[in-house]
């Protein structure tokens, strides 16, 4: 059961306030458990995982989880038990089940109970982490998608200004932002000195133009610092951010 890369792994998510979204993980499996925590954080996610239902219930007061990873069947308290209390304290709160090999009995009382999706044993942590990629967007905690922006491995989040490549977080001033904001509206599209100085900074072109190669730089200082670079230059047309090959 292989981890994924960050280049393989599912897009980026947050939460709407732009902190990671957090998953418990609930298995009485300790080498699954750990399994499922380090492919969660491997794209970001902040991880709790508990061993029974019991110590899980704890966790869940304190770590107040956007979506639970729960073991069907588990010693004392199985995992519907388990998902109906955890709800009498987050009622809305989504979860993906794990279930035996071919126990389809456990895979409908676990639906029935309310359960968002279930994954067999053994999965593949590929389709675990795209099962749960779709939970946690259909459940409304995560930031709205029109203030999303992604260019390649890069996102820029509108409402919270949150930037990251490959997960890491950049930090930007006010003019930086506007600037790689701009450009990555308009992916793959070159965009002219004077059409940046417009929509940035709000001047009319005359002899300015200085002040977009030297933001530019900025940028590629911040944006594109010991990686493959996302910001080109187009001899005698402008600037265009694209994906790297």
């Amino acid at each position: 059961m292989a981890l994924p890369t960050p280049a393989s792994a599912t897009p980026k998510l947050s939460r709407a306030d732009g902190e990671p979204i957090r998953a418990l993980v609930v298995d009485d499996e300790p080498e699954l458990a750990d399994l499922m925590r380090r492919g969660l954080e491997i794209i970001g996610w902040e991880v709790a995982v508990a061993h029974d239902g019991f110590e899980a219930l704890k966790i869940s007061r304190e770590f107040m989880p956007d979506v639970l990873v729960l073991d069907v069947m588990m010693p004392g308290m199985d995992g519907v038990e388990l998902l109906q209390r955890i709800r009498t304290i987050y009622p809305d709160v989504p979860a993906l089940f794990l279930t035996a090999k071919d126990a389809v009995a456990d895979k409908v009382t676990g639906l029935q109970a309310g359960g968002d999706d279930y994954v067999s044993k053994p999965f593949s942590m590929k389709e675990v982490l795209l099962r749960l990629h779709r939970i946690v967007q259909r459940s409304g905690i995560m930031a709205p998608q029109f203030a999303l922006l992604s260019v390649g491995d890069l996102t820029l989040n509108k409402d919270t200004k949150v930037v990251q490549r490959s997960g890491v977080d950049i930090s930007l001033t006010t003019t930086e932002f506007e600037l790689l904001k701009f450009l990555m509206e308009n992916p793959r599209h070159v965009l002219s000195k004077s059409r940046i100085l417009d929509r940035v900074w709000n001047y009319d072109f005359g002899g300015q133009s200085n002040i977009v190669e030297l933001y530019i730089s900025y940028l590629r200082k911040k944006v594109d610092a010991e990686q493959e670079p996302m910001i080109h230059t187009v001899r005698g047309s402008g600037y265009v951010i694209k994906p790297c090959l």
